[in-house]
């Protein structure tokens, strides 16, 4: 399939407006509570009006851990009641199966929460194979608060999700902040760009949401004049001729307690370093060039979006990918050891993107 036709299948749910307890639109989550314990299937269901009452979209699976082996559904919805009642149709696509795999298919009855927007279903299978039942957990990311604001006003904005991420681009390169409310001042009408760090899959949506400002920021007051004071005749120190100033040298990056590098150095849920952080680790490859003896410590850090053991993954090739660079840069590569401690070991609460940091710690 193609990424452009959802993106524009994506627009035109997102574009029209939604009355009532409309379940039209894009919800992330995942599958669980199978007959094979410990397993999950990210999901994402996309769903759209059609004639009359009737409800129809595609549903898209992944394995969990394995985003080759996926599948997707056409699928037709009819409300119910309480929610929504979503029958399998043709198989449009299938990747990484084999002659001895094989998906469940049949009909999700689901509950519908409006105040989190979240969807809860119980699966219904054709008896294949040892298809039985499943359980679905899905959310939207909608707003909730007013669209509409005023310029320069303190204000709160409200969205549903699950550990929602904010960017100020379309293309996730820059972090604006994360959870289900941000509190800001605009100045001009705003579009930000959501994505759920819950279970998200290579089909995961990212959700526009724009707050129209009106009216012009308020102009603060200028102070009241103050009447000048006589000006002192200035006092000049004595001219130093000992030797000149020397300019005051950058931080130690290395100390005896854990120091946690000052800015972002790798792309979300990624080892790639980051532009913006070669800078440091350069400060850093200078110190123990210029500190021979010094052994280190690299410890990585993630936040708690996500699975836990990916996140111990990612933990451990990021502090491996601080000392590829170093070595790289002129370092033994016996001067430095590596850990990760995935989302153990939390500064702030989560999520919090100063979670995703990477420590330096001197060695005895």
């Amino acid at each position: 399939m193609k990424h452009s036709f959802w993106y524009g299948i994506v627009g035109l749910l997102l574009a029209g407006p939604v009355h009532g307890q409309s379940l039209a639109g894009v919800w992330q989550g995942v599958e669980t509570d199978t007959r094979e314990a410990g397993t999950a299937w990210p999901a994402v269901l996309r769903i759209q009006k059609g004639k009359g009452t009737g409800l129809f979209g595609v549903l898209y699976q992944e394995v969990s851990g394995q985003p080759g082996t996926s599948v997707t559904f056409q699928v037709q919805g009819t409300p119910t009641a309480g929610g929504l009642r979503v029958e399998h149709g043709r198989k449009l696509n299938e990747t990484g199966g084999s002659p001895f795999t094989y998906w469940c298919d049949g009909a999700i009855t689901f509950t519908y929460d409006p105040a989190q927007e979240k969807l809860t279903g119980k699966a219904t299978y054709r008896p294949v194979g040892d298809c039985d039942v499943g359980s679905f957990t899905f959310y939207r990311v909608k707003l909730k608060s007013a669209a509409t604001v005023a310029a320069g006003t303190e204000t709160t904005i409200r969205v549903t999700g699950r550990n929602v991420l904010w960017y100020a681009d379309a293309e996730l390169k820059q972090p604006v902040t994360t959870g289900n409310t941000y509190r800001t001042k605009l100045s001009k009408t705003t579009t930000f760009y959501l994505a759920q760090g819950y279970y998200s899959t290579k089909q995961s949506p990212v959700v526009p949401i724009t707050i129209r400002v009106t009216g012009s920021a308020p102009v603060p007051k200028p102070a009241p004049p103050v009447a000048a004071l006589p000006t002192p005749a200035p006092t000049l120190p004595a001219p130093d001729t000992t030797k000149p100033a020397l300019a005051a040298a950058p931080p130690a990056v290395v100390a005896p307690a854990p120091v946690v590098l000052p800015t972002v150095l790798f792309k979300l849920g990624t080892a790639e370093l980051l532009a913006d952080g070669i800078p440091v680790l350069t400060q850093l490859a200078t110190e123990l060039k210029a500190r021979p003896a010094l052994r280190i410590r690299i410890a990585g850090h993630t936040d708690k979006i996500g699975e836990p053991e990916k996140n111990q993954a990612l933990s451990e090739q990021r502090a491996e990918a601080v000392k590829a660079f170093l070595v790289k840069a002129g370092i033994a590569a016996e001067r430095i050891s590596t850990i990760g401690y995935g989302d153990t070991r939390p500064l702030y609460p989560s999520p919090d993107a100063r979670n995703r940091r990477v420590e330096v710690v001197q060695m005895e």
